[in-house]
């Protein structure tokens, strides 16, 4: 009996002794889910809407936004922002010809409960083109020159862990299915279909960035798409922002135009790919993003769009900027146009 007791004892001793371990681990656990950039959200098995790699996008003739964020799982159901959804809309209105598609990283399902999120979610699922799914990271990495990246741990060991899930995603789309990739804080204002096969646009004098991709399903564009994902298993770098998205277009075309800036891409062929002006997807420099914001620039904005396809907000710097719904700003006067029916949804912000 003694001895029963005295085992009871140390088994209760070795619980006091753990459970501030466990707890320690369980905050910790609890930090990294939740803190700003994380995507361990990814390898949780919730319920989930339909898989993209069920479906069979049409090659050539779809185009893709990825939301990478865990806010989905946070919220217990699919969420989405008005800006995102704004972006979708136009893509959707714009190119009836196309089918969109809005893949989300996050588990979660969607349920109408009344909330603004689901308001604008409904208005996307009106237009008959847009396809809002789930992609697995690890079921769509592997096997791919890219499975690495995420099996590894590279991606979510990352500083930017969000933004460089994207990075890879979107070239790993283009891969699989070509098309265009858009990002989501992007507004299009003019149809795309006219475009040709391979085509990027170019942010400043020196870069081409990643906002706005399209390569061909097969021939040059497939292999253009292979050479970007080479470029990301070969050289993924955690902990510069912009290497691993803007960084591999930007590369690429200086090697396939012979040249070391942007500006000097533009009037060349560079072996079937287009590289545009700033004008076309960028009309705005991000420094200037506050434009989008202030009515004082209406008439200025309207001018310097006039030849643009897309624009572009600049989400990493415009994010906390609020606009109210019955104010006259370039950015609301766009999305009023462009995006009507997620726009109407809005309560106080857009």
């Amino acid at each position: 009996m003694h001895k029963f007791y005295r085992h009871v004892r140390v088994f209760a001793l070795l619980c006091l002794m753990l459970t501030p371990l466990f707890y320690i681990v369980f905050v910790i656990c609890t930090k990294q889910l939740f803190k700003a950039d994380s995507i361990a959200c990814y390898r949780l098995h919730d319920k989930s809407l339909p898989e993209i790699t069920e479906m069979q996008p049409r090659k050539g003739k779809s185009i893709f936004f990825h939301e990478t964020s865990c806010n989905s799982y946070i919220e217990g159901k699919i969420t989405l922002f008005p800006r995102q959804a704004c972006a979708v809309e136009s893509a959707a209105l714009l190119n009836p010809g196309y089918d969109i598609y809005l893949l989300f990283t996050s588990p979660g399902i969607i349920k109408f409960e009344g909330t603004q999120s689901d308001r604008i979610i409904k208005a996307l699922l009106s237009y008959k083109n847009v396809n809002i799914r789930h992609l697995d990271y690890e079921k769509y990495t592997k096997d791919t020159p890219v499975e690495n990246l995420y099996r590894d741990g590279k991606v979510e060991a990352s500083l930017y862990a969000r933004s460089h899930a994207s990075d890879v995603l979107r070239y790993l789309s283009l891969w699989k299915y070509g098309g265009i990739y858009l990002d989501l804080d992007v507004i299009v204002i003019k149809p795309l279909q006219d475009l040709p096969a391979n085509y990027a646009g170019s942010e400043s004098e020196n870069n081409v960035a990643a906002g706005v991709i399209n390569f061909s399903p097969d021939g040059r564009g497939h292999g253009f798409a292979q050479r970007c994902l080479e470029d990301l298993r070969r050289n993924f770098r955690g902990k510069d922002w912009g290497y691993n998205g803007p960084g591999v277009i930007t590369r690429l075309l200086k090697n396939l135009c012979g040249v070391k800036k942007a500006k000097d891409m533009l009037k060349k062929d560079c072996r079937g790919f287009k590289v545009y002006p700033p004008e076309a997807f960028y009309p705005v420099e991000w420094w200037n993003w506050k434009m989008y914001f202030d009515s004082k620039y209406n008439e200025k904005m309207l001018n310097i769009t006039r030849n643009s396809y897309v624009i572009h907000v600049w989400n990493k710097h415009s994010v906390n900027t609020k606009i109210k719904i019955n104010s006259e700003v370039p950015y609301s006067i766009f999305a009023k146009k462009y995006c009507p029916k997620v726009f109407a949804e809005c309560e106080e912000y857009f």
